[in-house]
């Protein structure tokens, strides 16, 4: 019976187990830590944001900012909609959220967690854990797979690791090419004063952009502790990852609040000031924020808070407008996002087969996971590609 090794495991790993032919083949899944699935347990929270309820594969793959044109063949074969049919048929209950999320209707990461365990002690799939893969060599028609736990021969290599700078160097030793890696998904660092003391004041759309890259995104926005986070930065961080990095996270971004052109928002206002001339401007909110952050914004616009509204000039208006609209802040650098790290870079996707996930270099090796050159903005888009690489990789050795 030939032997299968799958180096890592995490969802890509383990997913691949779950949907292998364990009649046809033994299986044994190496993991380096003593614990596997460890980023599915803490994703979303704890609940684990499983995939995303978008069905059409051209339109999935605008969410990936590296991967993008090669995950489209591999989601025309295996969707979200696979992905929620699979846990379903597992007895693991489902639901979407408002923002097209979904999760388990158990709100715990240990549901999913359970349904692939279960499959892998169905199908007497070996576990290996605190098993640290110190290299891999090709012998003449097997792999010697060299670890912390002795020699493991293999006849088929399924690697997904993950983005570690140590596997990547030992998939590098083997012939394959690295892009470098830079952090995705990650929060900016801003000292300012509009924004002190002020964690945890949110905009349901707001719009950001970094004039030096010409880019631009939208979605609900967070100010905390250190700067700024939500969707609306970790998008634009997503997709220029590699330019941020260039710039060693230092550049300037410019933030619309509240998603509105300076126009507008001045229409707005004069409205506002016709039918509500006695009322002080600092007990008029004209827009939908937070009193508080109304407060500050008249603040750093240098406006008497007592000044009624009639009163407030157009070179005022403007200034909180301004402010409002078109506030530049200048980025100091970056925080993680929660336990969610994704990173850019990771092995070169010329050198990947995407019908079958198969390594262009080696033979009888495939690739799936972090570990590639692939990544995706938050919201179950990360894990998508995991699954879909996975089964592909399944499905191509079921039918040898």
């Amino acid at each position: 019976m030939k032997h299968i090794i799958i180096i890592g495991g995490g969802a890509a790993g383990f997913f691949c187990a779950a949907n292998l032919d364990a009649t046809q083949y033994k299986i044994t899944i190496l993991e380096q830590n003593s614990d596997v699935l460890q980023k599915v347990k803490i994703s979303g929270g704890g609940r684990c944001n499983v995939t995303h309820a978008c069905f059409d594969p051209r339109e999935l793959v605008q969410f990936y900012p590296r991967g993008n044109k090669e995950l489209l063949s591999v989601f025309t074969r295996f969707q979200p909609g696979d992905t929620m049919e699979w846990f379903e048929n597992r007895k693991v209950s489902l639901k979407i959220e408002n923002d097209n999320r979904v999760f388990p209707e158990s709100n715990s990461s240990q549901t999913i967690i359970n349904a692939m365990l279960d499959e892998i002690q169905n199908k007497n799939i070996e576990v290996k854990t605190k098993c640290s893969v110190k290299q891999i060599e090709k012998e003449a028609e097997k792999y010697l797979v060299r670890t912390s736990l002795g020699d493991f021969e293999a006849d088929y290599i399924i690697y997904t690791t993950g983005s570690s700078p140590k596997s990547l160097k030992i998939i590098e030793s083997l012939g394959h090419n690295i892009i470098d890696l830079v952090p995705s998904l990650f929060t900016f660092n801003i000292k300012d004063d509009l924004l002190k003391d002020l964690a945890g004041t949110s905009f349901e759309m707001a719009e950001t952009s970094i004039p030096k890259l010409k880019t631009e995104e939208s979605g609900p926005l967070l100010i905390t502790h250190w700067g700024l986070s939500g969707p609306a930065i970790l998008k634009i961080s997503a997709w220029e990852a590699v330019n941020l990095a260039k710039m060693k996270y230092n550049f300037e971004v410019e933030v619309n609040f509240i998603s509105k052109s300076l126009d507008s928002a001045e229409e707005m206002f004069q409205q506002f000031k016709e039918s509500n001339p006695k009322k002080t401007i600092g007990q008029s909110k004209i827009f939908d924020i937070t009193n508080r952050f109304w407060q500050r914004i008249l603040e750093v616009s240098d406006i008497d808070l007592n000044k009624q509204v009639a009163n407030i000039s157009k070179k005022e208006m403007d200034r909180i407008i301004e402010n409002l609209c078109k506030k530049k802040f200048q980025v100091t650098g970056k925080s993680t996002f929660k336990d969610e790290f994704v990173t850019a870079g990771g092995v070169d996707l010329k050198e990947i087969n995407f019908k079958n996930m198969s390594s262009k270099i080696l033979p009888d090796f495939y690739i799936a996971g972090e570990v590639l050159n692939i990544d995706a903005v938050t919201g179950g888009f990360n894990f998508q590609a995991c699954w879909s690489e996975a089964w592909l990789i399944a499905q191509d050795l079921n039918s040898k």
